[in-house]
């Protein structure tokens, strides 16, 4: 079975060896093997978990969170539940988080709007006879 080095890890996701180190200490890597001299091993199934890992932080799940997720998948089927519910939990969060993007973008994409007419005719002044609504 093939494995990976620290480095090569970091390389394919994309992060920095400091931050899987970091992971480490925080309790977020138990499954990861060493070899006898304290080198760190990881498989792909590894590779997968941190996947999973970085999904969760980048949804804006603290580490504390992750780390109870990662405990809950050590103890196997009994936690089911807790998993499932931590999903539909950060589904939520993340379609709101969504839907205020799509708000944001909308007033983005009006600002760009504006600002387009207002160069191509050459002064702003052309919004004020056209009251131009902001999306809300």
């Amino acid at each position: 079975m093939k494995t990976y080095s620290i480095s090569e890890v970091a390389k394919k996701l994309n992060l920095t060896v400091y931050t899987l180190r970091y992971y480490d200490k925080e309790g977020l890597m138990p499954f990861v093997e060493r070899t006898s001299s304290g080198i760190r091993m990881f498989k792909e199934s590894d590779i997968d978990a941190l996947k999973v890992i970085e999904c969760l932080k980048s949804a804006g799940m603290p580490i504390k969170e992750i780390k109870n997720f990662i405990d809950w998948c050590s103890e196997g089927d009994s936690t089911l539940q807790q998993r499932y519910d931590m999903f539909i939990e950060r589904k939520a969060s993340v379609e709101a988080q969504m839907e205020e993007l799509k708000k944001t973008m909308e007033l983005i994409e009006h600002k760009c709007f504006y600002y387009k007419t207002a160069l191509e005719a050459g002064t702003e002044d052309i919004h004020k006879n056209n009251k131009i609504e902001i999306p809300h």
